[in-house]
């Protein structure tokens, strides 16, 4: 699956941190505050969101762009320390 992760970090340091994570994972850097993968297993996937969970406070805002999940794309946000999911489908 494609992954895409967009970070606003609350801090310079978080920023550090967040990236030293992705990298672990495999992500690669194309943007300032954007990563991507293109090889990312589903549970590779769900033990980054609780390594991310651990490293980030109330301040900090991700968004995860998944493709594809049943044919849909899902963007999963982080926002005051909450997981939200959006799925995206197409109209009929």
């Amino acid at each position: 699956m494609f992954v895409s992760v967009a970070l606003d970090p609350g801090s310079e340091e978080r920023a550090r941190e967040l990236a030293d994570l992705l990298a672990q994972y495999g992500f690669e850097k194309v943007q300032r505050g954007l990563w991507e993968s293109g090889l990312v297993h589903p549970s590779s996937l769900e033990r980054l969101k609780h390594d991310i969970d651990r490293l980030t406070d109330a301040y900090d805002r991700i968004r995860i762009f998944q493709y594809p999940v049943d044919g849909t794309l899902v963007i999963s946000s982080l926002r005051d320390k909450k997981w939200r999911r959006l799925i995206a489908r197409p109209s009929a």
